[in-house]
């Protein structure tokens, strides 16, 4: 394709994607199903050009405006991830000399807002909780993320699955605490190796690997995955299990609960049962209250944690948003809390960064239910012999009563997670 129409195409996948109708991802997967004529650089370059400028929104709307031609073409002349030289291909002097000039804009001559390229109302709980630390998670976001796998141990060994990777000439390496990961610095087509076709592997990021350890389901027993969406915390949860018990995967939406159903088929598990509940309080979640063992409750929330992979999401939500979900994520705990018997372990995630979907949740559900003890995150990963597990986690008074990942720190998306015992 020639390099002006590539860049006609990155423009207008912006301009459609700017208007945050739906989630970036969806968006970008519509684009491609209405131009199929695009091969698979097309497509990666004009994605990646699009997530760059959501990641620096700010910094390019600042520049754009120097420059001239149709906003979305600006925008994507300088999110543009096809290289320099080609990209100049397409630019007329007056595109040229403008380009230039917003090359040489140092980074300390810029405001702050236009180096975070963060909304005001997320910058300051996240410069409380990090402090000098604030700018090297900026950074990490900026940079995007990988591809982390989840090996199905129940089916594959790790070594084995890297070694069918390498021989197709991806490099995988093991992730540094979950014993069933694998880390890929790009992202290439997994989905079509055999391997994955035959269910030995799933894309899963580390940190949501970590969740499932915390959960720690055994032989046997009891399990409700309450929020189970896409269903990978639940493949991981059954494979732990052997295939043996029962695993219960609950969500309100039956959409996802079907997207699941391939998944589910490639495992090889056989212990895993899918349901579509109306809401936390659905007659089937009554019907199994005090009868579990184990129960994860991933909850809805803002997603903040995950801004290296959907950078649109700073965009799309704030902070009534999140007000509003904290609501629903105390209601779901709540619920999901009734289905424990005594001595089984509940366990509160979220794939968000901030205090209120996180530690303030756990601290009211803590206060308000005497009868489940909380529990150290850590000690439970060190349990399951994960490497320097206390690292992973912070809270309490010896800092290591939640797991609380960050991408800077630990390469991992961003994740919370609380731990109780039913007394």
């Amino acid at each position: 394709m020639h390099p002006n129409a590539l860049l006609d195409a990155s423009a207008e996948l912006i301009r459609q994607t700017l208007q945050f109708n739906h989630p970036a991802d969806a968006t970008v997967s519509r684009f491609f199903r209405e131009h199929r004529g695009l091969g698979p650089r097309e497509r990666a370059t004009i994605a990646e050009t699009v997530y760059t400028v959501l990641r620096k929104k700010l910094l390019f709307e600042h520049l754009a405006p120097s420059g001239s031609g149709p906003r979305e073409r600006r925008l994507a002349i300088l999110g543009f991830h096809g290289g320099g030289d080609f990209l100049r291909v397409a630019l007329n002097a007056t595109e040229k000399q403008w380009l230039d000039q917003c090359l040489q804009v140092k980074p300390d001559d810029l405001m702050e807002r236009h180096r975070h390229n963060l909304p005001e109302w997320l910058v300051a709980p996240l410069k409380v909780q990090l402090g000098t630390e604030f700018w090297p998670l900026v950074a990490s976001l900026e940079r995007g993320a990988g591809l982390d796998l989840r090996v199905n141990d129940f089916k594959a060994k790790r070594t084995d699955v890297a070694k069918v990777l390498a021989a197709h000439g991806i490099k995988a390496v093991p992730t540094p605490y979950s014993p069933w990961g694998l880390r890929i610095a790009d992202k290439p087509a997994v989905n079509k190796l055999e391997a994955f076709v035959k269910g030995d592997f799933e894309v899963q990021d580390e940190g949501s690997q970590l969740l499932a350890l915390l959960v720690d389901a055994k032989r046997g027993e009891m399990v409700v995955d309450f929020c189970a969406g896409a269903g990978g915390k639940t493949l991981a949860l059954g494979a732990a299990m052997r295939s043996t018990g029962r695993l219960y995967a609950f969500d309100t939406s039956a959409h996802r609960l079907d997207s699941f159903k391939p998944r589910l088929a490639r495992s090889g598990l056989s212990n895993v049962h899918p349901a579509a509940i109306a809401h936390e309080r659905d007659e089937r979640v009554k019907r199994l209250s005090g009868k579990m063992d184990r129960v994860l409750v991933d909850a809805p929330c803002s997603g903040l944690g995950t801004l290296r992979r959907n950078p649109d999401l700073k965009w799309r939500q704030d902070a009534k948003a999140v007000e509003e979900m904290a609501l629903k994520q105390a209601a779901i705990l709540d619920s999901a809390a009734r289905l424990l018997k005594s001595g089984g372990r509940l366990v509160y995630a979220t794939c968000s960064v901030l205090p209120q979907e996180n530690e303030a949740i756990a601290q009211a559900f803590s206060e308000a239910h005497p009868d489940f003890e909380p529990l150290s995150a850590a000690a439970l990963l060190e349990g399951v012999k994960v490497p320097e597990a206390a690292s992973l986690c912070s809270g309490g008074d010896d800092g290591t009563r939640y797991l609380r990942l960050w991408p800077h720190r630990h390469g991992t998306d961003g994740f919370f997670a609380a731990v109780w015992q039913r007394k």
